[in-house]
C-alpha cells in the first residue's frame, strides 16, 4: 500500500466516510422513528412516512433490536473476510465496493414502503432491510478503518488521521442535528430529505482513487506471519477478552451509558418535537464546540486520570439531559427567547460528553489492549473492538429497539431525559469500581523535582 506524505491527503481521506456515517445516522436517528407517529406532536406530516404508523409495533420492537444487535456481532466476521479478499483490483477497494453500493441501495429501499398501513408486511419488509443495510455499512467502514494505518508511515500520521476522522464525526452530526430540521420547517418530508442527503455518500469514493494497492504483493513472508497472527486471534483472542475482568467490567459500564445516549440521539426529534424551539440552534450549541471540549476533557484525564474524567462527563450529560427535561415542561413559562437560553446552555453540557463519548470509544479498548500485550504477548486489540461492537450494538438495540418505540407507543416521551440520566448516574456509581489500569489511564506521571 502506497504512504500517503501530506497532510492535506491525510485530511482528505479523513473526510471520506463523511457520507456514509450520514446515512448511518439518518437511519437510525431519523427513518426509523418516521415510521410510527408516536412521540411527535408538531409537523408529523414532515417527520413521518405518511402521517401514521406504517409497522406493527410489537414486532418492530423485535427486529428493530435484532437489526442493532446483528450490527455489533457482524464486526468479527466481517473483519475476518476483508482481510481475506483476494483481487487484482486491490481488496481493499473490492471491500468498500462490496460494502457501499448496497449500503446506498437499501438506504434507498428503506424509504419505500409496500403498503400505506401498520401491516406485518411492512413491518418485516423494514426489518429486513434494516439488517442489510447495517451489515454492509459495517463491511464499508471496517474496511475503511482497517487502511488507516497502511496508508500512514509513522504512528503519528495514523494520530493525525484518526483526529481528522474525529472532527469530521463531528461535522456529519452537526449537519445531520442541525439542518434537517430546517427542512422539516421548510415542509419538507422526511424521506425527500434523505434523498437530499444521499448524494454525500460519494465521499466513500475518496478511497477509490487515493488507494494505491500493490495486488502483487511480494512480500510472502509479511503475509505469512500476518496469516498467523490471524490464526492465532481467532482461536485465542475471544478467549482473552472475556476473561479479562478489567475489560468486561469496562464493558458493562459503557454499554449502560450507551443505552443513554443512543436514547438521546435516536428520539431527540420526539422530544423537541412539541416544545417550539429551534432544533437547528440547540443541536448546534450540543455539537459544535465537540473540538473544545475534547480539549477540555484530555486535560482532566491528564490531569486526574480518566476515572475522575469519566465520573465529570456523565454528570455533565445527565444535567443536560435534566435541562432537556425542563425545557419539554416549561414550568416557570419562560418565554420562547428565554426557553432558547435554557436549551442553548444545556446543550453545552451535553456538548462536553459527546466529546468525551467520542475520545473513550477508542481510547479505552486500546490501552487495555496495550496492557495485555504487555502482560501476556498477546495482541487482541481487534478482538477487544469487536467484543465492544457487540456490547454497544446489543445496548443499541435495547435503546432505539425496545425503549424508544416503547415510549412511543404509550406516548411518554417525556420519560427519554430521566432514562438517559438513570443510565448515567448508574455508570458513575460503577466507575468507582474501576481499577488502576482504567482510574489513572491518561494521566500524567509527577515528576519529583
Amino acid at each position: 500500500m502506497r504512504k500517503f506524505t501530506s497532510k492535506k491527503q491525510l485530511i482528505l481521506y479523513g473526510c471520506a466516510g463523511l457520507g456514509i456515517n450520514m446515512l448511518s445516522l439518518f437511519m437510525g436517528s431519523y427513518l426509523c422513528s418516521a415510521l410510527m407517529t408516536g412521540g411527535f406532536e408538531k409537523n408529523v406530516e414532515q417527520w413521518t412516512y405518511l402521517n401514521k404508523d406504517i409497522v406493527v409495533y410489537a414486532l418492530w420492537t423485535v427486529l428493530a433490536f435484532f437489526a442493532k444487535a446483528l450490527d455489533g456481532f457482524i464486526d468479527l466476521p466481517f473483519a475476518y473476510l476483508i482481510d481475506k479478499i483476494k483481487c487484482k483490483f486491490g481488496r481493499r477497494k473490492m471491500g468498500l465496493l462490496i460494502g457501499v453500493i448496497p449500503t446506498i441501495i437499501t438506504f434507498v429501499l428503506f424509504l419505500i414502503p409496500l403498503n400505506n398501513s401498520a401491516t406485518i408486511l411492512n413491518t418485516v419488509w423494514f426489518g429486513v432491510i434494516l439488517c442489510l443495510f447495517y451489515s454492509f455499512y459495517t463491511l464499508t467502514m471496517l474496511t475503511y478503518y482497517a487502511t488507516f494505518r497502511e496508508v500512514c508511515a509513522t504512528e503519528k500520521d495514523v494520530m493525525f488521521l484518526s483526529n481528522v476522522k474525529s472532527i469530521f464525526d463531528v461535522v456529519y452530526f452537526s449537519l445531520g442535528f442541525a439542518l434537517i430540521p430546517i427542512f422539516i420547517g421548510m415542509k419538507f418530508n422526511i424521506r425527500i430529505i434523505a434523498l437530499i442527503f444521499l448524494p454525500l455518500s460519494l465521499t466513500m469514493l475518496i478511497p477509490f482513487f487515493m488507494l494505491k494497492e500493490n495486488v502483487n504483493n511480494d512480500d510472502v513472508e509479511n503475509n505469512t506471519n500476518n496469516e498467523e497472527q490471524e490464526r492465532i486471534t481467532l482461536k485465542q483472542a475471544f478467549k482473552c477478552s472475556l476473561t479479562n475482568k478489567t475489560f468486561i467490567y469496562w464493558m458493562f459500564t459503557i454499554s449502560i451509558v450507551t443505552i443513554g445516549l443512543q436514547l438521546f440521539l435516536g428520539g431527540i426529534n420526539e422530544v423537541f418535537s412539541s416544545t417550539g424551539l429551534n432544533m437547528t440552534v440547540v443541536m448546534a450549541s450540543s455539537f459544535a464546540p465537540v473540538p473544545l471540549t475534547i480539549m477540555a476533557y484530555n486535560k482532566f484525564m491528564k490531569k486526574r486520570g480518566l476515572g475522575f474524567a469519566y465520573r465529570f462527563v456523565l454528570s455533565v450529560f445527565a444535567i443536560g439531559m435534566l435541562v432537556l427535561l425542563f425545557c419539554y415542561f416549561n414550568p416557570f413559562n419562560l418565554t420562547p427567547l428565554g426557553l432558547h437560553i435554557v436549551a442553548v446552555l444545556g446543550g453545552i453540557f451535553i456538548s462536553f460528553s459527546i466529546g468525551a463519548f467520542f475520545s473513550i470509544t477508542y481510547s479505552v479498548p486500546s490501552n487495555i489492549a496495550e496492557l495485555e500485550y504487555q502482560r501476556t504477548g498477546k495482541t487482541v486489540s481487534a478482538m477487544y473492538f469487536a467484543v465492544q461492537g457487540v456490547f454497544e450494538g446489543i445496548a443499541a438495540g435495547i435503546a432505539t429497539g425496545i425503549i424508544l418505540v416503547a415510549l412511543k407507543r404509550f406516548d411518554c416521551i417525556w420519560l427519554l431525559p430521566i432514562i438517559a440520566s438513570l443510565t448515567c448516574v448508574i455508570g458513575f456509581i460503577m466507575s468507582y469500581k474501576f481499577n488502576q489500569d482504567i482510574s489513572l489511564m491518561g494521566k500524567e506521571k509527577e515528576v519529583i523535582k
